[in-house]
C-alpha cells in the first residue's frame, strides 16, 4: 500500500532480543556521564572496571539468548526491521568472540595504560572500546547492506579514535593518519561496490539481492561483477589481506599494544563475519537461468574462487614478507595476515568445491586464533615495557629472567606456527582437510608451503628467549633516557653516564650494555637507594607483570593448550551451538 513502510517498529519483545545492544550502548553513555563526573584520580581505575562489567554483562545477555533459542527447536533465526537485523546462533557466536576478545584486550588496557604517560585521557580509551564492538555485533547480525555499512563505520571511526590516543607519540598520530586514510578508501570501495549491486538488483537485503541475481545476470553480468570486486576489495582492506595489507604494519605499531591485539582479532572477525554473511546469504546461489541449462561457470565460481585466490595470496606474503621482520609487531601484524588467508579458505571453497559445511572450521580457528593472537601481544606488553622497545632482541635470554611467561610465550608462537598440541595446529588442520576432501589440492599445497615457511621467524623467537646473551640484556636509548630522568640527569649535558654509553658505540649505537651502566651509575651517583634499583632492573632484566596482564596472558596459555590436548570438546562444543544446515535452511 502507498506509504506502508516495510519497518515494523520494535516491540517489547523485539527489545528484548536486542538486549545485548541496547544494553551495552546504554553502558556507554553512563560511562561518559561517570568520566565527566568522577574525579580524576578515582575515574583512572574505575572507568576500565565498569568498561569490564559491561562487557562481561552483554556477554551473559548473548549467552542466555543462545540458551533461549536452543532451547526452542521452532525459532533458528529472529529478523528484526525488516529482516534488516537478524538474530541466528552464527551472530549469536561470532558476538560471544567479539565481546571475550574485547573483554581480554580490556584486561590488558587496564595493566598496561595506567601508567602510559602517552595517553593523556584514560577513560576515553576504555568507553570507547564499547561502541567498537557494538559496531562488530551489528556487522555480525546485519541481514542488508545498510545495516552492514553502518556497523562497520561504527566500529571503523572508534578504532581510528583508539590508534590515536597516544597523543604524545608521533607514532600513533602517524598510525592513526594513515589509518583514517586507508579506512576510508577501504569504505569508498565497498560503497561503490554496494551501488553497483543495489542498483542491479533494486535490493539491499541479502535474500532479495539472492533472488534478484539470477534475472540480473542475463543483462547485467559485467555490472554485477565489478560490484561485488570492489566489494570484496574493500573487504580485503579491512581484513589486512595481501595484497591489501602494507597498513596494518604502521598502524599495529604505532598503536597501543591492546588496541593492535583489538584490531587483529575483533575487526578482522567482524569482516570475516561481513563476509560470510554476503558470500553464503547472496552469492551462493547465483547463477543466470542461461547458466543453469547450460552448465557453464557461473558468477558465484568466480567470486568464491577470487574469495581463494585472496587467501593464498595472504599466505604466501604474510609468511615471506616476515622473514626479515625484527619488529615484534609488525611481525603479528604480517602473521595476522597469514593467518587471515588461512581463515578465507574455507569460505573461498565453499561453492566452487563443493565443500560448503565449513563455518564449523572457521569458527574453531577463529576461537584459537583469538587466544594466541590477545597472548602474545600480552606477553609482548611487559616485555617492550621492560626493554623500552618493540624489537625482537627484547625477547633474549627471556627464559632466565621470567621462565613462566617465556613458556606462555612458547605455547603462543607453536599454536601460530602450527605445531601439534595446541589449538592452531588442530584449526589449521581441519581447515587442510577440508581443502583435501573438497579436492582443492592447489591451496593444500600452498598452505603447507606458507606453514613451513612460517617456521623460521616463529623459532627465531623460541630461540631468542631461551638463549642467553652474554653481553647482557641490551637497552635502547628510550630507556636509557627514561633512566637518566629517573636519576635526575640531563641526557645531553655530557655526565659521566652518556659518556660511558657512547664511548661504546659513538654516534650510531642506539644501545649500551648492563655493565657500562652499573659501572657508570656506581661511579657517579649519589642517591645509593637510585643506584641500586636501577642496576637491579638492568642487570636482572626482571619483567614485572601487573596481575590483569598476567590473567590475561594464562587464561589464553591455558585454553590454547587444552584446546590443543582436547580439540574434541570445542568442536563438539561449536557443533552444539551451531549448525551449517540449519543456517543454510534459515538464510534460503
Amino acid at each position: 500500500m502507498p506509504g506502508e513502510t516495510i519497518f515494523k517498529p520494535l516491540t517489547w519483545s523485539d527489545m528484548l532480543v536486542m538486549a545485548p545492544e541496547l544494553a551495552l550502548g546504554a553502558w556507554f553513555v553512563l560511562l561518559i556521564v561517570l568520566e565527566m563526573l568522577l574525579p580524576q584520580r578515582i575515574r583512572r581505575t574505575w572507568i576500565g572496571g565498569l568498561t569490564l562489567v559491561g562487557l562481561l554483562g552483554a556477554f551473559t545477555l548473548v549467552l542466555l539468548r543462545m540458551i533461549d533459542m536452543q532451547g526452542d527447536e521452532t525459532v533458528g533465526i529472529i529478523s528484526l526491521l525488516g529482516d534488516s537485523y537478524r538474530v541466528d546462533d552464527f551472530g549469536n557466536l561470532m558476538k560471544l568472540l567479539f565481546l571475550g576478545g574485547t573483554a581480554l584486550v580490556t584486561l590488558l588496557g587496564i595493566g598496561s595504560v595506567q601508567n602510559d604517560r602517552t595517553i593523556t585521557e584514560k577513560g576515553e580509551y576504555f568507553y570507547l572500546l564499547i561502541p567498537a564492538v557494538i559496531g562488530a555485533m551489528i556487522m555480525a547480525s546485519s541481514g542488508n547492506l545498510v545495516t552492514l555499512y553502518i556497523g562497520l563505520e561504527l566500529l571503523s571511526i572508534t578504532s581510528y579514535v583508539l590508534v590515536g590516543l597516544r597523543r604524545k607519540s608521533s607514532l600513533s598520530a602517524e598510525a592513526a593518519f594513515k589509518y583514517v586514510v586507508t579506512g576510508g578508501i577501504s569504505s569508498a570501495f565497498i560503497l561503490f561496490g554496494m551501488s553497483y549491486v543495489y542498483g542491479v538488483t533494486g535490493a539491499v537485503d541479502f535474500t532479495g539481492i539472492r533472488a534478484a541475481l539470477p534475472m540480473a545476470l542475463e543483462n547485467y553480468e559485467s555490472l554485477l561483477y565489478v560490484g561485488f570486486a570492489f566489494m570484496l576489495a574493500g573487504f580485503a582492506i579491512k581484513i589486512a589481506a595481501a595484497p591489501f595489507h602494507a597498513w596494518s604494519l604502521d598502524v599495529y605499531q604505532g598503536a597501543p599494544t591492546s588496541i593492535a591485539a583489538f584490531l587483529a582479532v575483533v575487526s578482522k572477525g567482524a569482516t570475516l563475519a561481513i563476509i560470510i554473511r554476503i558470500m553464503f546469504e547472496s552469492v551462493l546461489f547465483a547463477e543466470s537461468p542461461a547458466d543453469a541449462a547450460s552448465g557453464l561457470i557461473s558468477v558465484s565460481d568466480d567470486i568464491f574462487f577470487a574469495v581463494l585466490l585472496i587467501a593464498a595470496t595472504a599466505m604466501l606474503v604474510g609468511t615471506i614478507a616476515a622473514l626479515r621482520q625484527m619488529n615484534v609487531k609488525r611481525l603479528l601484524a604480517l602473521s595476522g595476515v597469514a593467518n587471515g588467508g588461512y581463515l578465507l579458505v574455507p569460505v573461498g571453497i565453499s561453492f566452487t568445491f563443493g565443500h560448503i559445511n565449513n563455518i564449523n572450521e572457521i569458527l574453531f580457528y577463529l576461537v584459537a586464533y583469538l587466544l594466541m593472537t590477545i597472548g602474545a601481544f600480552a606477553i609482548h606488553t611487559v616485555v617492550s615495557r621492560a626493554v623500552g622497545h618493540d624489537e625482537l632482541s627484547g625477547f633474549a635470554g627471556m627464559y632466565y629472567r621470567a621462565p613462566w611467561t617465556a613458556v606462555a610465550m612458547t605455547i603462543f608462537v607453536l599454536s601460530l606456527a602450527g605445531l601439534p598440541i595446541s589449538a592452531g595446529f588442530f584449526g589449521k588442520l581441519f581447515i587442510l582437510l577440508g581443502a583435501a576432501q573438497a579436492k582443492a589440492y592447489w591451496i593444500v599445497v600452498i598452505m603447507v608451503l606458507s606453514s613451513v615457511i612460517s617456521y623460521y621467524f616463529y623459532f627465531g623467537l623460541i630461540r631468542q628467549m631461551f638463549m642467553r646473551s652474554s653481553n647482557g640484556v641490551s637497552l635502547s636509548a628510550s630507556l636509557r633516557s627514561g633512566i637518566n630522568e629517573e636519576l635526575g640527569q640531563n641526557p645531553h649535558d655530557g655526565s659521566e653516564v652518556n659518556k660511558g654509553a657512547s664511548a661504546q658505540g659513538h654516534d650510531s649505537e642506539e644501545t649500551f650494555t648492563i655493565n657500562n651502566v652499573s659501572r657508570t651509575v656506581n661511579e657517579e651517583v649519589e642517591t645509593e637507594t637510585t643506584v641500586k634499583s636501577v642496576n637491579e632492573t638492568v642487570a636482572t632484566g626482571i619483567i614485572k607483570i601487573p596481575v590483569t596482564i598476567g590473567i590475561v596472558i594464562w587464561f589464553c596459555a591455558s585454553l590454547t593448550l587444552a584446546v590443543g590436548l582436547f580439540p574434541g570438546l570445542l568442536s563438539t562444543l561449536i557443533d552444539f551451538l551451531f549448525s551449517i544446515e540449519s543456517f543454510l535452511t534459515n538464510i534460503q
